[in-house]
């Protein structure tokens, strides 16, 4: 096993460690702690904000690999080229409008709690997978294409038998990017009252606990380098498989 691997396995179990039993590490954020402030967050359990937390990231990420592929599908038809302008546009406007906005436009339609951070994420996330699901369908090597239409396939054979496997690993690498941005930006969502470990990050601002806000960062950090050096080794693994090369 690789000298990497175990580290990353180690940190893993560290941070499900901390989650699952953050008492068991006050000691270690006991110094950052003054007046008697309590070392640990115990409002909400921490295992219960970060499972929030996860969740409303894969439920926009998957909103959004759902829309951004579709239109990336769409725009390399020949009869949905036009729509390439628009479909960039769409894919635009989460870049366009920071999630700060997007949470104070969805809260008089959505009310308080995790759907607007859903909504902001979900807009987020669609450029980086778009852009990568296009490149992904439109850079195909055309001896494979033509190949393909040699042995007779219909269009919608080549689509989902040789061009969105031999794209996946692009794809891929932009669902990576936007989970990651996800990961980070959904600590927002805990001022609309959503659960996610912006909860004790701003616990910790409103009380002057550094305690909290080192805990609160270092889970979402940690889990962001965790899940982005996961799904890097699944698409090196795809790529391998494809005989593709990382760029």
């Amino acid at each position: 096993m690789r000298p990497g691997l175990i580290i990353r396995l180690v940190v893993l179990a560290l941070l499900v460690a901390f989650v699952v039993t953050p008492q068991t590490f006050a000691f270690v954020f006991q110094p950052l702690t003054k007046n008697g402030q309590p070392a640990i967050y115990t409002q909400n359990t921490l295992l219960t904000l970060t499972i929030s937390h996860l969740a409303i990231v894969a439920a926009a990420t998957v909103l959004a690999t759902a829309i951004a592929v579709g239109l990336a599908v769409l725009v390399t038809r020949p009869f949905g080229a036009e729509f390439l302008p628009l479909s960039r546009s769409l894919a635009n406007i989460g870049q366009t409008f920071p999630p700060v906005a997007v949470l104070a436009l969805a809260v008089p339609v959505l009310g308080f709690g995790w759907q607007p951070t859903l909504v902001a994420l979900f807009l987020y996330g669609l450029l980086p997978i778009f852009e990568n699901a296009l490149t992904g369908l439109t850079t195909l090597p055309p001896s494979v294409t033509e190949a393909a239409r040699g042995v007779g396939m219909t269009d919608r054979q080549r689509l989902t038998q040789v061009e969105l496997p031999l794209a996946t690993s692009v794809i891929l690498a932009g669902i990576r990017l936007s989970v990651v941005i996800s990961v980070a930006t959904a600590t927002i969502g805990s001022t609309v009252a959503a659960w996610t470990l912006g909860e004790v990050i701003i616990a910790g601002l409103l009380s002057n606990n550094i305690a909290f806000i080192a805990q609160g960062g270092l889970v979402v950090g940690v889990m962001a380098v965790l899940i982005y050096d996961g799904l890097s080794a699944v698409e090196r693994m795809l790529m391998r498989r494809t005989g593709q090369r990382r760029a």
